[in-house]
């Protein structure tokens, strides 16, 4: 029994401490996926316009 209160005092507390930041960074992950998302659209239309402006050259 002894050992147990051990091991839950020794892992509970990383997994708390993980629980918690996972909880509170979550917001942030979502905003940066979202801004990640909208980045790649950015890109994707300024290849698009660069490549139809070496299309007109030819």
């Amino acid at each position: 029994m002894e050992e147990w209160v051990k091991l839950i005092s020794n892992v509970g507390f990383p997994i708390a401490v993980a629980s918690y930041l996972l909880v509170r960074l979550e917001p942030v992950m979502k905003n940066l996926q979202q801004s990640i998302a909208g980045l790649t659209v950015v890109i994707s239309r300024q290849q698009n316009f660069t490549e139809k402006r070496e299309d007109e050259r030819l």
